[in-house]
């Protein structure tokens, strides 16, 4: 509807431009009604559906009937860590893992490998392989990953589970670091 506006607002332009200039008064009453049939056939066939873009500008909810949504679940606003326990869980987990691939580098051969930690950013160096970076983001209390693998993800504390979890695919952050190292180094790593 908001892409019809612009063409109503054209049109009633052009209609007071042919009203006041153009239009002779000695024509007759049929001229005149021809005239606005053939300007209102043409500003119909503007304003039909097939004509207006179907393209939008804001994301429509898809329906998934089948249940195996791969979609975010909802967010249950009342589980959300306070602040300072956001701060200790997920500095708790970002030291551990910097632990546990500093070990991983002195038994692993990669050229390029390096792990580097500042400003509360982990990042994890495979050389050729590509780049991990780890690290929190406070307003939405969650862990962000981007990976060379599996591209960016939003890990949140599962206080059931105790584990940050992607919400969208239900993947654990440890278990997805595992899984993708091994398939990109051919070793085995346990990091928790």
């Amino acid at each position: 509807m908001a892409a019809t506006l612009p063409l109503l607002r054209r049109f009633s332009r052009l209609l007071q431009l042919r009203s006041s200039s153009s239009i002779p008064k000695y024509r007759s009453s049929s001229a005149r009604l021809l005239e606005s049939s053939i300007s209102l056939e043409y500003t119909t066939r503007l304003l039909s559906p097939s004509a207006v873009s179907s393209r939008s500008f804001f994301t429509r909810p898809s329906l998934n009937l089948d249940g195996d949504s791969q979609g975010p679940a909802a967010i249950d606003y009342r589980s959300l860590l306070q602040e300072d326990e956001f701060h200790k869980i997920a500095n708790s987990t970002i030291h551990h893992l910097l632990e546990k691939f500093e070990e991983y580098g002195d038994i692993v051969q990669i050229d390029g490998f390096d792990v580097d930690y500042g400003n509360e950013v982990l990042t994890i160096k495979l050389g050729a392989s590509g780049t991990y970076v780890l690290n929190k983001q406070t307003p939405n209390r969650q862990i962000w990953l981007s990976s060379p693998l599996s591209g960016p993800s939003r890990f949140d504390w599962d206080c059931n589970a105790q584990a940050w979890v992607y919400r969208r695919t239900k993947a654990n952050l440890v278990w997805l670091l595992e899984t993708e190292l091994e398939q990109l180094c051919g070793e085995l790593i346990d990091l928790s």
